[in-house]
């Protein structure tokens, strides 16, 4: 099946633009030696994440689902931060957690404890358990010649003669069913708190500014103190969003200057995310350049979580126009909403790019070069300023819209160069990310199924939703 023949609505994975992105962020490993992990909060296609593992070190998450799905998922490092914890999950997280990031102060304080008995049951057991699809990437403790899956299941991997000697042969769990498959492994959970570098480097867009005044997130230089620093492993900061890097490196000289003398005592750094890495103009020698002056000034490993630079660009949101009302302006009619399929539409705001069309601020732009030029070339007699004077720019506007009854539930306008018509497919570009992780069945709208489309074009459906999606978690 090709695209264009897929039920709508529907979310397309762009497998090959996948890919590409990963390269270039495993480069950036390879390069520096620092870790990148997928932070789920942005796109949680775990169908991919076979894939993703091939290239990226884990995942990071925002509490305990999210934690949850890399550790059954991806099985790697798996790190978590949260503005506050609920007493019921820390057990659990600080039992599939590689890193916790705490918030403040009283959360250290309050969680340190458990995650230090989670160390001591785990030094006293010798491993860990992780989820059969993790078995691939396992980091064995022992020797990695490896038994049959029912003999693992029994008796656990080979060990050498010397972790015998030292430690005692490896005790199967109780709660492993035969034939399972596991990864042992020592485990630690490392602690760690975010900081607030008060170094905004986000323009007007408030909502996502975690350095501005009255913040909630992270610890102040001010505030910071030796208490904060004997109970933990490692600082994070996320101040970013979808910038370059030389955001990045202000941020660091604000980082530096307040929290130097700290960084020189823990021992790792997490840069946290917003890092446009994958986009076409970002500096990535700048990157590798502040990543390695980092590591090698404060003796630190260093960790990046970005999301979008995953998947960032590699994904579609197809959609079918039902209608087309005109009200002074002409209005197709979608099955593809904006608050019920890219919720970021609304919320942040933005328009997202769409396939054969133009935003109509991007088609005025070119007009006023267009007739820029014709100006300044109306005297010439030369082929090309009749070419120019003759030819004939046809355009059709629309505003698009959705079968939801939000008035405001509108995309956006834009520009064709060829008239629309009722059945006519759509296809919005970069709707991988916070898109299936934000969606929802306001209005009982359905959700749009989930599908993947390797390198050739062939697409495949991973998941499709009903009508026990919508009424299943309402009551």
């Amino acid at each position: 099946m090709k695209i264009h023949e897929i039920e709508t609505p529907s979310y397309v994975i762009d497998e090959k633009k996948l890919r590409e992105n990963l390269e270039i962020l495993h480069s950036v490993e390879e390069r520096t030696g620092a870790k990148i992990l997928l932070a789920q909060k942005c796109f949680s296609g775990f169908y991919e994440y076979p894939l993703i593992s091939k290239y990226i070190s884990g995942t990071t998450a925002s509490g305990l689902y999210e934690a949850r799905l890399g550790w059954e998922e991806m099985g790697k490092e798996n790190h978590v931060f949260s503005p506050a914890y609920r007493e019921k999950d820390m057990e659990e997280i600080a039992e599939i957690c590689d890193h916790v990031i705490f918030n403040s102060k009283s959360q250290l304080k309050k969680y340190l404890p458990v995650l230090q008995a989670a160390n001591t049951r785990a030094e006293a057991e010798g491993y860990n358990l992780f989820p059969e699809n993790a078995w691939s990437d396992a980091e064995v403790w022992g020797n990695p010649e490896m038994r049959s899956d029912t003999e693992v299941a029994e008796k656990g991997p080979l060990q050498t003669d010397t972790e015998v000697a030292e430690k005692g042969p490896l005790q199967m769990n109780t709660e492993v069913n035969p034939g399972d498959k596991v990864r042992k492994r020592p485990h630690k959970v490392s602690a760690g708190i975010r900081i607030n570098p008060e170094c905004s480097t986000q323009g007007n867009h408030a909502i996502y500014d975690p350095c501005a005044p009255g913040s909630r997130m992270g610890v102040r230089a001010c505030d910071f103190d030796g208490e904060i620093l004997s109970m933990i492993e490692g600082i994070h900061f996320h101040t970013l969003c979808e910038q370059n890097a030389d955001d990045l490196e202000t941020t660091l000289q604000a980082v530096e200057e307040k929290f130097g003398p700290y960084l020189h005592q823990v021992k790792w750094l997490n840069m946290g995310g917003g890092h446009h890495i994958t986009r076409e103009d970002y500096d990535v020698e700048k990157l590798c350049a502040l990543i390695t002056h980092m590591k090698e000034t404060y003796n630190l490993e260093i960790y990046l979580e970005p999301g979008e630079a995953v998947a960032l660009n590699a994904g579609y949101l197809v959609t079918t126009v039902l209608d087309i009302v005109e009200n002074d302006i002409k209005t197709l009619i979608l099955d593809a909403s904006a608050a019920c399929h890219m919720p970021d539409v609304l919320e942040m705001p933005y328009q997202p790019p769409l396939m054969d069309a133009r935003k109509v601020d991007e088609f005025l732009e070119d007009m006023k070069a267009r007739i820029k030029k014709l100006v300044s070339t109306e005297d010439s007699s030369s082929d090309e300023a009749e070419d120019d004077t003759d030819s004939e720019i046809k355009y059709y506007r629309y505003r698009l819209s959705s079968n939801t009854c939000l008035a405001g539930d509108v995309i956006g306008d834009y520009v064709f160069d060829h008239e629309v018509k009722v059945g006519d497919r759509l296809y919005f570009r970069d709707m991988a990310i916070y898109s299936m992780v934000k969606n929802n069945t306001f209005n009982g709208i359905p959700l749009p199924s989930i599908a993947a489309m390797d390198e050739n074009g062939d697409v495949r459906i991973v998941k499709e939703f009903g009508y026990e999606d919508f009424k299943g978690r309402l009551s």
